[in-house]
């Protein structure tokens, strides 16, 4: 009983972590936010805003690309005035990615349409449901193999 319920998770899991999902909704989470934040950018935004200000090798691993794929996004994202670039305190020879303030409130968007999103798929769901589900989900990230 015990491994089917781990089977089970762990397929949900596969569900959720694959990249064809995750495209799909930062397609739809980043739709009409301007030409700099699309499905693309989308992991850069949303792993500086978890990290605060990195490297784009040191924000590789958070934003699920490797240090090329940051660089050319945050180019495009500086561009549009939502990161800056700034020396490393600790390192002169480096540079440091950072929201901007247009960023920031970029990114508050888009935190706001995932949760708007994720609400309208539990709708169905009986009272409380969620709440608990949010509390297990939570649980399992900071005590589970993810940990």
């Amino acid at each position: 009983m015990e491994n089917e319920v781990g089977h089970e998770i762990a397929d949900a899991l596969g569900v959720l972590l694959r990249r064809t999902t995750r495209a799909q909704l930062h397609r739809e989470l980043t739709e009409g936010m301007g030409e700099a934040v699309d499905a693309l950018t989308y992991p850069v935004l949303s792993a500086l805003a978890r990290t605060g200000p990195r490297s784009a090798a040191d924000l590789a691993s958070d934003a699920g690309l490797d240090r090329s794929g940051v660089t050319r996004r945050a180019s495009r994202l500086e561009a549009a005035g939502l990161v800056r670039r700034e020396t490393d305190p600790t390192d002169r020879r480096a540079q440091l990615l950072v929201l901007t303030e247009q960023g920031e409130l970029a990114v508050a968007e888009l935190r706001t349409r995932l949760a708007a999103h994720i609400m309208a798929s539990l709708s169905s769901w009986p009272p409380g449901e969620a709440e608990t589900f949010a509390r297990h989900l939570r649980r399992f990230t900071s005590e589970g193999p993810f940990a």
